[in-house]
């Protein structure tokens, strides 16, 4: 397997921020694990990192998964037990690595997966093909294409997460300039900025930068309809990673040269926590962040000032960049039959309908619309008309959201393109083998 893959799968719960069960998960230490009572009835066994929540009478107490699975259980009249990941010792180990640990030993039944984990159980042959369950018909296409390993769809998400620029509209009317379609806008936008005494028009950290390498490198991949065909070239070899990647990595490295982001700040800053502040205080006037964060008044769901969320710049104008976590099935599933039922209540319209209303997110159903704030309707209007790139994908050999992340470390830590694209190389020959 990767020999990096122990540095990626401590990033990517933190760089998939929209679900943030990860992101408490990620910087845990040696794990204990809490099973819920059992009523001697029929069980299902899940791993993920939260605990069941104890509603009260009312159930307000549960948050929007448990009530979907509430619905199963009621359904099917079983119980789903909850096996909890926590931090209670000092010695380091991720999320990711007790749960490859379990999967491989059939711990457990089902299990809240990050993307790099789902394609590493999905090519070990670990995760059972969901693409037998009734409700799947419901799914986006872009769910199957993101968690397909060697033809099986192995794993099934709650919400898709969304990535987008969040833009302050009164700076850019202020300056005449309208919101950016290409880099080359993007680019022109930034230094009008700039020039009127802007010192840092992009506020980035060290997680979200390589949303500009997807919208770039990926918009024809993605929207020119030949998707499958590249993919396979790109894991036969036939397709180098680093002719895709260049483009994208030089538009940063542009952006670093002209000072529109701050590359010593960004390789060392927290998604939100550091360059939020500048954002809501109107001293920079674009950011990224994911769908979520505009609706959280934590985040950015309140500012003192008009905002917009569009897609990153490129070559086919603003681009979404899409990613999504999710829960698989052990093939070697003790209870796999009622697991697999539990699977297709949570994929069924009623509960995806709950999910997404209760979270206000995007549903992996074609079949389930929210309402979203004025701000995000850019944003939502491209994924609407499936126009989008993905910024993780199962199908894919070489691992994407958590390898780029690091590679984008490097640029900003004084890396040159063309030794980013070395590392692409190696990461392909890697996977070659």
């Amino acid at each position: 397997m990767r020999k990096n893959l122990g540095c990626i799968k401590k990033l990517t719960a933190v760089c998939m921020a929209g679900m943030t069960v990860f992101a408490m998960a990620a910087c845990a230490k040696e794990p204990e694990v809490f099973t819920s009572e059992s009523d001697n009835g029929k069980i299902v066994n899940l791993f993920g990192p939260m605990e069941k929540s104890k509603p009260d009478k009312n159930n307000i107490a549960r948050n929007a998964f448990d009530m979907t699975i509430a619905i199963a259980e009621e359904q099917l009249g079983l119980r789903v037990e909850y096996r909890t990941y926590t931090a209670e010792n000092y010695k380091e180990k991720t999320y990711d690595d007790v749960t490859l640990d379990r999967a491989r030993n059939a711990l457990d039944d089902i299990y809240l997966l990050n993307p790099d984990t789902i394609q590493t159980l999905g090519s070990e042959g670990y995760l059972e093909d969901l693409s037998i369950l009734k409700n799947v018909e419901n799914l986006r296409d872009v769910v199957k294409v993101s968690n397909t390993v060697d033809g099986k769809l192995v794993a099934i998400p709650q919400e898709v997460v969304a990535y987008g620029l969040f833009i302050n509209e009164e700076l850019f009317e202020q300056y005449h300039l309208s919101p950016p379609e290409t880099p080359e806008e993007f680019l022109e936008c930034c230094r009008v900025f700039k020039e009127n005494g802007i010192e840092t028009p992009v506020g980035a950290n060290r997680w979200w930068l390589e949303n500009f390498v997807f919208a770039q490198v990926y918009a024809d991949l993605y929207n020119g309809g030949n998707t499958e065909a590249e993919i396979a070239a790109l894991n036969s070899g036939e397709k180098k990673y680093s002719d895709y990647m260049r483009s994208g990595f030089e538009f940063l490295q542009e952006l670093i040269d002209k000072g529109y982001i701050d590359a010593e700040k960004a390789s060392i800053s927290e998604a939100i926590e550091a360059e939020g502040p500048d954002f809501l205080a109107q001293k920079t006037p674009i950011v990224m962040a994911y769908w979520s964060a505009a609706n959280a008044e934590t985040a950015y769901g309140a500012p003192d000032f008009s905002m917009k969320v569009i897609g990153f710049p490129s070559t086919r104008g603003q681009m979404p960049v899409l990613s999504m976590s999710g829960y698989g099935l052990n093939a070697n599933a003790e209870h796999k039959q009622d697991a697999l039922e539990v699977l297709d209540i949570v994929l069924s319209n009623e509960a995806l309908e709950l999910y997404a209303q209760t979270n206000k997110v995007i549903s992996p159903s074609k079949n389930v619309e929210v309402e979203c704030t004025p701000a995000l309707q850019p944003l939502n209007d491209r994924i609407m008309e499936n126009v989008y790139v993905l910024g993780s994908n199962a199908g894919m050999k070489v691992e994407q959201w958590g390898n780029t992340c690091l590679i984008v470390r490097k640029l900003l830590n004084g890396a040159t393109v063309d030794e980013c694209m070395a590392e692409f190389d190696r990461l392909q020959e890697e996977s070659l083998k």
